[in-house]
């Protein structure tokens, strides 16, 4: 078996190292947060566990209907610029 152990050990210390000799320096103004907390959205235990489930599988559907449509206009824009070069 292999001294993992020590293996390991080592590529801490040398994490360690590296992330301390970086030179970072931040003001207060360019610091920005991800997410508003306003902004985040939790889901509804209000309704029944069957209501939040069809909600879910709706907006799965949706978002599942949006790609097959992207990659149709794809696809017909990709033969639409082929056809003429293939053309005898």
């Amino acid at each position: 078996m292999h001294d993992w152990k020590s293996e390991l050990d080592a590529l801490l210390a040398e994490t360690v190292a590296f992330t301390r000799s970086l030179k970072i320096e931040r003001s207060g103004s360019e610091l920005k947060k991800v997410v508003e907390p306003h902004e985040l959205s939790f889901p509804d235990y209000g309704g029944s566990e069957r209501d939040e489930i069809r909600k879910r599988v709706e907006s799965f559907k949706a978002h599942q209907a949006r790609f097959m449509r992207e990659r149709e206009e794809h696809a017909e824009a990709l033969l639409r610029r082929i056809r003429p070069i293939t053309k005898p």
